[in-house]
């Protein structure tokens, strides 16, 4: 009896050293576990708190502006734009671009200008479709950030706002932007548009003093584009415009000067036409444009 009552405590025995190795095993395994995740907290969150501040303080003002572009705040979203544009880094730029499709036209517009620290090719891929803007506003001021870039890539699109926009602003700012970017393709349509006058003087004529001046300024911007150019071929249209005593003055001033930065000998005899025009600016700008042409015909205006 004595013998089977140590054989049961020798068995409890053995069975609870067992448990309290298992349990000691368990303790062991949860402690390393809880160890490791201990190590990963002091190891890993440095590296993602240098990783935070490693962003210099550009960097995180521009990650700043981008969640601002998020704002129900119409003026906060356009404040952002501006602040973003006035860093005049590519990466600005880029955090920009968003924007161009605002729900608000004011943002749209601005931001048409904001993009412009990107490579030049890059913004205008950006901007181009915003020329078939439903706001004429947000074209004409797309049409002066495309100017802005230099890109050749815009000049088609210009050319065809130049032709088909119904609104004389983004006309004239087309003209201005192909004037700026310098591209000899653009020279026929601002040609064309050159020759054009608002047609309907008679009784009948529904054109406002304001349409006609509207129509006069993209006129004008297409002789200064032209003379910023300074292709020969845009020489036939400026001489019809100079000679044309219909045409506004400033309009016949700008193409006199756009004949003298072409320097086409060609245009000398409309040129000493108006030496003695009713308007004495613009006698005297054909006279300093003889003057380099012929210096020996040019003949000081009465």
């Amino acid at each position: 009896m004595r013998r089977i009552y140590v054989q049961q405590s020798m068995h409890t025995r053995t069975k609870a050293r067992a448990c309290r190795c298992a349990f000691g095993r368990r303790a062991f395994a949860l402690g390393a576990l809880a160890l490791l995740a201990s190590i990963s907290t002091f190891v890993l969150l440095p590296f993602h708190s240098a990783a935070q501040t490693a962003l210099t303080p550009l960097q995180r003002e521009i990650e700043k502006q981008r969640a601002r572009l998020a704002s129900a705040d119409v003026e906060g979203r356009r404040d952002a734009v501006m602040r973003l544009a006035a860093m005049r880094r590519p990466d600005a730029s880029r955090a920009v671009a968003p924007a161009l499709n605002d729900p608000a036209p004011i943002v749209r517009a601005t931001a048409a200008h904001a993009v412009l620290s990107l490579p030049a090719d890059d913004a205008a891929a950006l901007l181009i479709p915003l020329l078939a803007d439903r706001q004429e506003f947000v074209r004409r001021e797309t049409a002066y950030a495309l100017g802005e870039t230099r890109s050749r890539k815009a000049v088609d699109a210009l050319t065809t706002t130049l032709a088909r926009d119904k609104e004389a602003g983004g006309r004239g700012a087309a003209a201005v932007a192909l004037g700026q970017i310098g591209d000899e393709h653009a020279v026929p349509a601002l040609a064309d548009t050159l020759g054009r006058r608002v047609a309907g003087t008679g009784i009948f004529s529904r054109i406002t003093r304001g349409q006609t001046a509207e129509n006069e300024f993209v006129r004008l911007a297409a002789a200064v584009a032209l003379g910023q150019i300074g292709s020969r071929a845009g020489v036939p249209a400026l001489i019809a415009t100079l000679t044309d005593e219909r045409a506004g003055d400033d309009v016949r001033r700008e193409a006199a000067r756009a004949l003298g930065l072409i320097g086409d000998p060609a245009a000398a005899p409309a040129l000493r036409s108006v030496l003695t025009a009713r308007d004495p600016f613009l006698s005297r700008i054909a006279f300093e444009v003889l003057r380099k042409l012929e210096p020996t015909s040019a003949m000081r205006p009465s």
